[in-house]
């Protein structure tokens, strides 16, 4: 007898998605989650009246019953919901040569670039163009309806051939990077940047790194469907995946560290915790990295050489520096809630400290902090190397985390002049 159906490795959006559709087509389905509480990086938590976001901050169609974010897909099936407040507009890039507002409307978006760049805004639209058409083939195959494996073949031709056909022409696009269409259709050097930091705030990667499909369904649910944020900040969306694994009667350990996945004879068995405790199933999902899976979770002998040596050759994004603050709103009125602050336009956007990310989200939902205060949450790239607690621990993050102070100053002095 097994324990359970599945075991799933990790509490993260992916970890808890994997698992509550399993429980709601009726697996027995576990998941074991070492923090203890759920969310992986989109976990939050709470510090003196203070809600904090610990990953991701901008949100798009969690609610709209046409969009595309399969995230919303996974919450029609689950029978779940979450309240959401809009907003407009999306937030601001603050650039050396001044700040663009970024709106959801495209033709707003293009007038508020062609300040910047006139021609460019021209070659820009162009660029969106392409990511729309593709954007518009890809909604009429959902994403909760794709698989890795070859049984997704007979469903795309029994379900989805239409929207096949329509593929067709698209397949060179599908296949290429945001980069390439950009090559194309993009001359101008401050829009080609500009699309490079929208990718990298998309994917933690420039355009040539990041996938067309990726950046179009982003343009695309940007101006076809809702900007909103969760009530509550993203544990409202862990929370409503927790309730959906519960509620189809799947189970969470928190705090339960998985030491091992268990292989015999080439097949997985289950798993062995930290503990020594062994829990059985005939699949076992991770969600931890592709690093830790290959190399902490799985023995040398459990893996092919070759599946091995393609995933540990995935490139791996930098780790991120956070600051989360609570501050007094006195004197703060009229704040948007996003910004997104370069220092320097003559250093490459993914150097660590160039470009910095903030979020307020009481901008929009005030229950996240007490009543006259703001939350703040800003993030930059830094490398996790050389980050061991020590002597030189505090002093070394007073002096990395300059970059995100003068970030918040920046945006502030911008809001306090009314310039956008």
């Amino acid at each position: 007898m097994q324990d359970f159906d599945a075991i799933v490795i990790g509490s993260g959006i992916g970890g808890l998605v994997a698992a509550s559709m399993l429980a709601r087509y009726r697996k027995r389905v576990l998941v074991c989650e070492s923090h203890t509480i759920p969310g992986g990086a989109a976990h939050s938590f709470s510090r003196r009246g203070f809600h904090f976001d610990s990953g991701p901050s901008f949100y798009c169609g969690l609610t709209d019953p046409q969009s595309f974010n399969p995230l919303r897909q996974v919450f029609d099936i689950l029978e779940e919901s979450i309240a959401t407040i809009p907003y407009h507009p999306l937030g601001h890039y603050h650039f050396p040569e001044g700040s663009l507002p970024i709106y959801a409307n495209a033709k707003n978006y293009l007038d508020t670039v062609a300040t910047f760049a006139p021609q460019g805004a021209k070659e820009l639209q162009k660029f969106q163009q392409n990511l729309l058409v593709l954007y518009e083939a890809l909604r009429g195959i959902p994403a909760v309806a794709l698989r890795s494996d070859w049984q997704l073949i007979p469903v795309l031709l029994t379900r989805y051939w239409p929207s096949l056909l329509k593929l067709l022409p698209l397949i060179g696009t599908i296949a290429g990077s945001a980069g390439e269409l950009m090559d194309r259709d993009v001359r101008d050097p401050w829009v080609r940047r500009l699309i490079d930091l929208e990718c990298f705030l998309l994917s933690g990667l420039k355009a040539h790194e990041t996938v067309a499909p990726e950046i179009a369904f982003m343009i695309g649910e940007r101006s076809r469907s809702i900007i909103e944020y969760p009530v509550g900040g993203s544990s409202a969306i862990v929370d409503a995946l927790v309730r959906g694994l519960q509620r189809w009667g799947g189970q969470l350990r928190l705090g339960t560290h998985v030491d091992r996945i268990l292989v015999t004879s080439g097949k997985t068995t289950g798993i062995r915790l930290q503990n020594g405790e062994i829990i059985r199933a005939p699949i076992v999902i991770s969600n931890a990295t592709i690093w830790d899976t290959y190399t902490k979770l799985l023995g040398d002998e459990d893996v092919p050489v070759d599946d091995r040596k393609v995933a540990l050759s995935t490139p791996a994004v930098e780790s991120f520096m956070h600051l989360h603050l609570g501050i007094k709103a006195e004197g703060l009125e009229g704040l948007t809630g996003h910004h997104v602050v370069v220092h320097d336009s003559n250093i490459d956007i993914t150097v660590p400290g160039n470009t910095c990310m903030i979020s307020i989200p009481t901008v929009w939902d005030q229950n996240l902090a007490p009543a006259g205060h703001h939350a703040i949450h800003a993030y930059t790239l830094e490398p996790y190397e050389g980050w061991e607690y020590g002597e030189f621990y505090q002093e070394k993050k007073r002096e990395r985390s300059q970059s995100l102070f003068k970030a918040l100053e920046k945006s502030y002095q911008i809001c306090d002049s009314g310039s956008y």
